[in-house]
């Protein structure tokens, strides 16, 4: 280990990491396995075919209290806060008042509190921002001692039920209280791959003996940032820093759907979050009408017509070899073996089946918009 590593904050498996050869690299300001020793490919692979337990104990678990925190959550985010059911989850945006993406997360209504999952790199900001906002309506609290587990993949119920019994009854966005060993855990069923699976708030004392029993089981290895990386973009997911951002907005990125009509005009709770006035008037009100507004770019997914790989940051170019927009990320997906992407373009270019050129070292890739997800989805709904 680097004398760099050592600087870098760790999580309850750190050791563990260690102790199943995984090669660890600096994300989000902690020690992560990027992949182990099986590699990305078969990593990747068998999330696919089996159950991966992730470490995502690097993100943010935060706790908001009290009888106003519904209300008070809702004047940060385009999302019907209120309307939410016990141990319902969902999606939401926190954004600037600029109607552009601070974070995106997902929130719980746990009844006498909200539990919210934040991404790693943003959950200090986001407290902050939370607190400056909303710390006089509710409690907010960093929940700082606890570990965070995903094992996702079409067996990940038949893994946990065995030690967690009871979890086989959740569907897709819902969660539930549970023991283990005496440890207090929550449970999610929902995930960043496409697949079923899981995530599961854990004591920080108990995440590694939680995680050593998971991986005891005959379905379950441990899988890397890498293969989780891939995993979501073949699941068409926009992973934060590189597909959205403050910079993109949610109409831009093509996350309508994730502000639910309530919030949008003519709704009964219309407005009232930062940059309504930015982000309204380019997306149906709640009747379903058009938009007043067109944006100036849409994100879109990509598959490439040769076997080359298009990553991050490389330039989106039309027929003429004018440029229309740029990529933000991209690999060969493993499952369909074919190099995929995402990235920004022109609306006039956005349809899907509508042919772009990606400038890969001076040579225009042919390239397709594609719709998502690239890998259909398996979750479970019941």
């Amino acid at each position: 280990m680097s004398v760099a590593d050592t600087e870098l904050l760790k999580t309850p498996l750190h050791d563990l990491h260690a102790e199943l050869g995984a090669r660890m690299v600096p994300f989000a300001g902690y020690s992560m396995p990027v992949q182990y020793p099986a590699g990305l490919i078969a990593e990747h692979r068998h999330v696919r075919e089996a159950a991966g337990l992730f470490d995502v104990s690097h993100m943010g678990q935060i706790r908001l209290a009290g009888h106003d925190a519904a209300a008070a959550l809702e004047t940060l985010m385009p999302v019907d806060v209120l309307g939410l059911g016990v141990d319902r989850q969902r999606y939401g945006l926190l954004l600037t008042d600029e109607g552009t993406i601070i974070d995106d997360l997902m929130f719980v209504n746990r009844g006498d509190h909200l539990f919210l999952i934040v991404n790693g790199a943003c959950k200090q900001g986001d407290l902050a921002h939370m607190q400056a906002r909303i710390g006089r309506r509710c409690e907010i609290v960093h929940l700082a001692d606890r570990g965070l587990l995903a094992l996702q993949g079409p067996k990940a119920v038949d893994a946990l039920k065995r030690i967690v019994p009871g979890v086989e009854q959740l569907v897709f966005m819902t969660g539930g209280a549970f023991t283990w060993n005496g440890a207090d855990l929550y449970i999610t069923r929902s995930g960043y791959t496409g697949e079923d699976g899981f995530e599961i708030s854990v004591p920080g004392a108990q995440t590694e003996a939680l995680a050593r029993a998971l991986l005891a089981q005959p379905e379950v290895k441990p899988i890397g940032l890498g293969a989780r990386n891939s995993l979501r973009l073949e699941a068409g997911l926009c992973l934060y820093g590189n597909d959205i951002d403050t910079s993109t907005t949610p109409v831009e990125a093509g996350l309508n759907w994730a502000i639910q009509k309530v919030r949008r005009t003519g709704g009964e709770r219309a407005g009232g979050f930062p940059g309504a006035d930015q982000v309204l008037p380019f997306m149906q009100d709640a009747a379903g009408n058009p938009a007043a507004q067109k944006v100036s770019r849409k994100r879109v997914a990509l598959t490439a017509k040769e076997r080359v790989p298009v990553r991050e940051h490389i330039e989106l170019q039309d027929a003429q070899g004018q440029k229309i927009g740029e990529t933000t990320s991209g690999l060969l997906g493993p499952s369909i073996d074919r190099p995929i992407a995402m990235g920004y373009v022109t609306p006039a270019h956005a349809a899907v089946g509508t042919p772009v050129f990606a400038l890969v070292r001076g040579k225009q890739v042919p390239m397709e918009v594609a719709a998502t997800p690239f890998v259909p989805t398996r979750y479970h709904r019941g």
